[in-house]
């Protein structure tokens, strides 16, 4: 059996206060199982339906996370957790771990499209790094 991921007493005990309490209708299962079964979907990447059991039906943990993300819990989570921690002074993003469909990397072989060489020749190189460059000098004294 995979390794399963649970979160532990102290970020339980961080995320718990947050949650949404007294909604109506049918009482939640066991948030702290589901949650764990969310993140270890998500952190492994397999499919909701591939969920281990152990963190209940995969359709539950499912649904939590799907109506979550669209009453934006997720978000309001977030930033309630982050803002109780230390501000750092330097910050890095990495998408290495973004995957793509199993599909993406198929369709047609063969060179696809391509510029002329007339307005190659005439064009300058584009940058998405340049917007950003020619930002951060103008805000230097």
């Amino acid at each position: 059996m995979a390794r399963l991921f649970w979160l532990s007493d102290e970020s339980w005990g961080r995320i718990e206060p947050h949650l949404p309490h007294d909604q109506p209708g049918k009482p939640r299962v066991d948030d702290r199982r589901v949650i764990s079964g969310i993140l270890h979907v998500l952190k492994v990447g397999c499919r909701w339906q591939d969920t281990p059991s152990a963190y209940g039906p995969h359709t539950t943990v499912y649904n939590r996370y799907n109506r979550w993300s669209q009453r934006g819990i997720w978000q309001r989570l977030f930033a309630k957790i982050a803002a109780t921690g230390p501000v750092p002074d330097e910050l890095m993003l990495d998408a290495s771990h973004v995957k793509a469909h199993r599909s993406a990397a198929g369709g047609k072989g063969g060179p696809g499209a391509r510029r002329s060489a007339a307005r190659e020749a005439g064009s300058r190189a584009k940058s998405i790094a340049w917007p950003m460059i020619v930002a951060d000098r103008s805000r230097s004294p």
